[in-house]
């Protein structure tokens, strides 16, 4: 049966299964990090130990509830590219084939983008922060006491955003490429991104300067790029519709001789 042709019922039912395939291979990451979360964690601490902290629990759950935190994470990491493999497979059948085969290479980019934005706000951002706020601290002469949760899910407000903004030029490629967006469009809009991203950087990044530009600054970089990449994507689209249209065109022109044909064989069928 063509997927095209699958009923309301069908297509929820192939999402079930879709889904189903995701979180099996879900609970595998989920398994797999369980060996990898506690030396992770440890070196998040060590890294923490750098800035002169000394993390505190202040209750008896907390580390087993940092532990499963780091786990669900990686674990959503591991099984991202199935994710995202899935939800193509979904909604491959309304593509064409050319866009089929060009979104499908789009996984691993996204995928590697994602852990480019986790590094760059790990590595980059978070070290300038945590540095900003120890030397606030001392120059209030205030004696920071940290809880080992509250630090962590600090960490995590701050760089798993970046891993989805980084997105941003595979999302923008995607929509190219099947002719939602055109970069002319993109530069008509671009004071509107603009702010757009620079109250996304308003909300990821503490109320200072210098670390609201180290975030706003490559989102910007981000958008300009995504600029770039869109005119090769839409260039694609350009072509593929050229490409579409002539087979339109041909078949048309085919349709109309082979009824041509057939009246004029039923013409001569009259005359005998």
């Amino acid at each position: 049966m063509n997927p095209k042709d699958l009923t309301v019922i069908q297509h929820i039912e192939e999402l079930r299964k879709r889904l189903f395939i995701v979180a099996v291979f879900f609970a595998l990451a989920m398994i797999g990090s369980f060996f990898v979360a506690k030396p992770l964690v440890k070196y998040i601490q060590d890294t923490g130990k750098s800035y002169n902290l000394e993390l505190h629990a202040f209750d008896v759950t907390t580390p087993l509830a940092i532990y499963f935190q780091v786990i669900f994470l990686l674990a959503f990491i591991l099984s991202s590219p199935v994710l995202m493999y899935q939800l193509w497979a979904f909604i491959s059948p309304g593509l064409r084939e050319v866009e089929r085969k060009a979104t499908l290479s789009y996984i691993p980019y996204s995928f590697i983008l994602f852990i480019a934005g986790l590094s760059f706000s790990y590595f980059l951002l978070f070290p300038y922060v945590m540095k900003f706020m120890m030397n606030l601290s001392g120059e209030l002469e205030i004696t920071q006491v940290i809880g080992v949760h509250e630090y962590f899910s600090f960490l995590f407000k701050l760089t798993i955003p970046f891993g989805f903004l980084f997105q941003l030029p595979i999302v923008v490629l995607f929509f190219s490429r099947i002719g939602l967006l055109s970069p002319n469009l993109l530069i008509r809009i671009r004071k509107y991104s603009y702010f757009a991203l620079f109250v996304c950087a308003a909300l990821i990044a503490p109320p200072e300067l210098g670390s609201h530009l180290m975030v706003s600054v490559p989102l910007f970089m981000l958008y300009e790029v995504s600029i770039m990449i869109s005119r090769v994507g839409y260039k694609k689209y350009l072509k593929s519709e050229e490409i579409r249209l002539k087979e339109e065109q041909e078949a048309e022109q085919k349709r109309q001789v082979e009824e041509a044909l057939e009246q004029q064989r039923r013409q001569i069928e009259e005359l005998k």
